[in-house]
């Protein structure tokens, strides 16, 4: 087991890098299949991550591959939150690919368990991926929420996210439909603070 989560019991969320999930292949193997359950689950809930059926064990491990690649490189960043040694949480953000964005990232997904909702886990693992954005020389760090997350909506405003956009009606799931919300994190005007 990995060093950084032998401090059992703890109140607060362990937050690991992908850097450390890869170190040890076993914690490696369970943080796939447990990142699987989060997100099929949180899916299966009616949660807005990019899917409308649970995915596949092949399609996580594949996403979870394309960023751990992406994390070597210095293109991306992966974390994940443990508590009592077991996972509730992971985020990523990856660079843009474009040669005249790569300047800047995309916060592509947090997904933490229901079960831990409350515990700070959803704001650890955002406060961490924004200081390697910060470390990795990213200056504008965007991403976009469904209008009806109003939690994570005021999440990214108090870690000082703006909205610079909507699209209204724009995610469909079966016949609703929702609001693509986009914000953004200026890091060049944060200079050294926060994060």
């Amino acid at each position: 087991m990995n060093a950084a989560m032998t401090s059992g019991g703890t109140a607060e969320p362990v937050i690991l890098s992908a850097m450390e999930l890869i170190s040890d292949p076993e914690l490696g193997t369970r943080f796939a299949e447990s990142a699987h359950r989060i997100l099929a689950d949180l899916v299966r809930g009616g949660a807005a991550l990019g899917w409308v059926e649970p995915p596949t064990h092949q399609e996580v491990a594949e996403l979870l591959g394309h960023v751990v690649t992406a994390a070597q490189a210095g293109d991306g960043a992966l974390r994940a939150a443990y508590l009592d040694h077991r996972l509730v949480g992971l985020g990523y953000w990856l660079r843009y690919a474009r040669s005249t964005h790569r300047p800047h990232a995309d916060l592509e997904k947090i997904a933490v368990d229901g079960a831990a909702h409350g515990r700070g886990v959803v704001r650890a693992l955002t406060a961490a991926l924004i200081a390697d954005a910060r470390r990795a020389g990213i200056e504008v760090l965007t991403l976009d929420a469904r209008g009806d997350n109003g939690n994570a909506l005021r999440l990214y405003r108090s870690l000082g996210f703006t909205e610079y956009g909507r699209l209204p009606d724009f995610v469909a799931v079966g016949e609703r439909r929702y609001d693509k919300v986009f914000c953004m994190l200026d890091l060049r005007q944060q200079g050294s603070a926060t994060g």
